[in-house]
């Protein structure tokens, strides 16, 4: 694709748009706020962060901005840079289900802008398979075009594991939490020290993070590798205590035990904490009760937090705190 460069926008800008229920809002925009460094209670984002859209549960597509303008007709008169030669395209409308007042645009309207605007590209129309799709959207009284890259639903695939537990974080609320934990990857390295049967492990290593996994429990430490290797990922997984930790790491996520289905006392947790904080900079908590007085007690201070439910119709939820 030719396009001149040098009359492009210079500093790239990239728009995310989103998708959850009100159950996932406050874990949705925890991630955001870990991965973008804003807050936002909207579904739709407009930041200089290139982020593969396929990482977060919750992100829908990834417009890589080309061209913004004031309105349509700014935005038509910049199209003539655009010279795909041979290569096929079309132009997406990018639905955002809870845009209001000017931003709001109803479906045939939608048709007839995807039509205009594709009239004003110079290349090859194609609506099945195109070589590029080119996503256009209004945010903020502006209209952005650009680059479109739809989210594959990575986690999904990791629904049904070999080995699963009742009480595991379900796939989307790991690779949430993973993401949190860990937003650069690059240089970064990571450990789960109660990694269970290995739920946060895979989703994090499905991302290129480096993590190690540990658990005192050898059934669940062999179920946590056997999970690994069914869907084709390399990880390191060892049976021991926290205590025995070593190595020093960037980030840690814990799934503190309780009682429900382990014996672990509120000592035992606090004991956890406690060592985690000799080896790590960053731990992210994962919690069914207000433990903030244990955070405190082992030396951590609470950056952010939010309660993750289980299911929609779950009264089982959790606490998430990213403490430093």
């Amino acid at each position: 694709m030719d396009i001149l460069l040098n009359q492009r926008i210079q500093k790239s800008q990239y728009i995310y748009t989103y998708a959850y229920n009100s159950e996932d809002a406050p874990l949705c925009h925890m991630e955001m706020r870990a991965l973008f460094d804003t807050h936002t209670q909207g579904k739709i984002l407009k930041t200089d962060v290139d982020f593969d859209p396929g990482r977060s549960p919750f992100i829908k597509e990834h417009i890589e901005v080309l061209f913004e303008g004031n309105d349509l007709q700014d935005l038509y008169s910049q199209l003539h840079l655009i010279n795909l030669q041979d290569e096929t395209f079309k132009v997406l409308f990018v639905k955002i289900n809870d845009q209001t007042g000017p931003d709001k645009v109803e479906y045939d309207e939608k048709r007839q802008i995807e039509r205009d605007t594709g009239m004003h590209i110079t290349g090859q129309l194609d609506m099945r398979d195109p070589d590029i799709i080119f996503g256009l959207v209004p945010y903020e009284g502006r209209w952005y075009l650009g680059i479109y890259k739809k989210a594959e639903s990575v986690w999904l695939k990791h629904v049904k594991k070999p080995r699963e537990y009742s009480t595991a974080l379900s796939t989307r609320t790991a690779r949430a939490i993973a993401n949190i934990a860990v937003p650069e990857p690059a240089g970064k390295k990571a450990i789960d020290p109660c990694c269970g049967i290995g739920t946060v492990l895979v989703e994090a290593l499905s991302m290129g993070i480096n993590i190690d996994g540990r658990d005192i429990n050898p059934l669940v430490v062999q179920g946590s590798r056997e999970n690994i290797q069914h869907f084709g990922l390399t990880g390191n997984v060892t049976l021991g205590a926290i205590a025995d930790v070593q190595e020093h790491y960037d980030a840690t996520i814990i799934d503190l035990p309780y009682n429900l289905y382990t014996n672990a006392t509120p000592e035992d947790q606090l004991v956890i904490l406690k060592h985690a904080r000799h080896f790590t900079k960053k731990l992210v908590v994962v919690t069914i009760e207000n433990i903030d007085h244990m955070i405190t007690q082992a030396g951590f201070t609470v950056k952010d937090r939010c309660i993750a439910k289980k299911g929609k119709a779950s009264a089982f939820s959790r606490e998430i705190l990213v403490c430093e």
